[in-house]
């Protein structure tokens, strides 16, 4: 669990921390992962690297059958709100999705490509869905993949650790928060 470097033109994106999302009970307390986020974020912007922002409204379920019950039901007007403690700039990038994963159905690819961007940093929550589906398709798109694995967490604590132990490494580097930021 060491990160050995990161590029000139790394990324840090921030997967569904929203106010809907960080409500749902989780195997780690949601606040952390804010917190060290939201910490990623600040050394980000202060180095002048982007920081995107994910957020998901959508219940669009994927073609084809699955067992598993997608999310029904009304929910808070500000269910897809981004939490405030992410202080949000207006250099942030925000990008809205309806699936798992943030490259599909968005233009991330395309913004991160226009700003040269080669690696991503990857926080957020649900570890097992929107993180690892994010994670995997910018492996698949060539980009670096490292993820902050204090600034993630899952609703199901077996799968959150499934993917930091079996599917993190095999998709880029992990470390924490704090020495992904000291490699800025």
């Amino acid at each position: 669990m060491t990160a050995t470097t990161l590029d000139p033109t790394t990324a840090l994106v921030v997967v569904d921390l929203q106010k809907g999302i960080t409500a749902l009970p989780t195997a780690h307390p949601s606040a952390e992962i804010v917190e060290r986020s939201a910490y990623l974020a600040d050394a980000f912007r202060e180095r002048g690297l982007p920081v995107v922002l994910v957020r998901v409204t959508g219940d669009t379920p994927a073609p084809g059958r699955t067992e598993g019950p997608a999310r029904r039901g009304e929910v808070p007007a500000d269910w897809a709100d981004l939490v405030p403690e992410l202080g949000r700039r207006d250099s942030d990038i925000v990008v809205t999705k309806q699936q798992w994963g943030a490259f599909y159905g968005t233009d991330l690819d395309l913004q991160l490509r226009r700003r040269g961007v080669t690696q991503i940093v990857v926080t957020g929550i649900a570890t097992s869905i929107g993180v690892e589906s994010t994670a995997r398709s910018a492996h698949e798109h060539g980009y670096h993949v490292t993820v902050a694995v204090d600034a993630v967490t899952d609703m199901d604590a077996d799968a959150h650790r499934n993917s930091i132990e079996k599917i993190f490494p095999r998709l880029g580097e992990t470390d924490t928060a704090e020495a992904i930021a000291k490699l800025l």
